[in-house]
């Protein structure tokens, strides 16, 4: 071992070997979409439930149309499953020998599935926005992303949470948060007066947080 020594990188007297990721098949049942925080539309592969490496697969993210296209995935195929580097579900391709006839290209949508507002295809990539800065989908994605630990990181404002203040109407952007009242949130589902107080305790103390983390908060583009 001394006289292998080492690289600047690494040792010269050992070696990693890694094993070749668990693949099985399994149905493809639907492709759902899912818009986020900054608009993105990503189509999300909804299997017939799958175990790989320990944990039941339900659904993949399918990352963009043009990879959906290119992979040639329909509805009703049957698909090989792996979990990439043993995290997260990967969707490698369909069978060709088990493809019932008669299935159907999946069609990029021409409106966002959550608001029904303009779609627009990035000039210098592979994503499709949604367009509506008041997409519901989208003012959710970014609170949650808000209130995140790597950004706000204020307590107790999970997605849950996050749901019911838009859908009320109570949180339209990240300001909202700041004007909440006790007596609006103990209105809300699961939402007792220790743990309403607890999230306005919460939303006060992300006040002193330093300026990196507001500026991660807002995810401007």
């Amino acid at each position: 071992r001394a006289r292998l020594g080492s690289t600047a990188k690494s040792p010269r007297w050992v070696i990693a070997y890694k094993f070749p990721a668990e693949v099985k098949p399994t149905k493809l049942l639907g492709i759902s979409l899912h818009v986020g925080k900054s608009g993105i539309i990503t189509p999300v592969a909804e299997l017939e439930p799958v175990t790989l490496a320990g944990t039941v697969v339900r659904r993949a993210s399918l990352y963009n149309f043009e990879d959906l296209e290119r992979k040639d995935l329909r509805v009703g195929d049957t698909v090989e499953v792996q979990k990439a580097g043993e995290i997260i579900p990967q969707v490698l391709g369909f069978v060709s020998a088990k493809r019932p006839k008669g299935l159907r290209r999946f069609k990029m949508p021409d409106a966002c599935p959550v608001c029904l507002g303009a779609v627009h295809k990035d000039a210098d990539g592979a994503y499709l926005r949604c367009l509506n800065l008041a997409c519901p989908a989208q003012v959710k994605e970014r609170l949650v992303y808000y209130a995140s630990r790597g950004a706000m990181d204020i307590e107790n404002l999970g997605p849950a949470i996050v749901e019911q203040l838009v859908e009320k109407g109570l949180v339209r952007d990240p300001a909202d948060l700041y004007d909440l009242k006790l007596d609006q949130l103990v209105e809300l589902e699961r939402m007792a007066e220790k743990s309403a107080q607890n999230l306005i305790d919460g939303i006060a103390a992300s006040k002193k947080r330093p300026l990196h983390k507001l500026l991660t908060g807002l995810g401007i583009r």
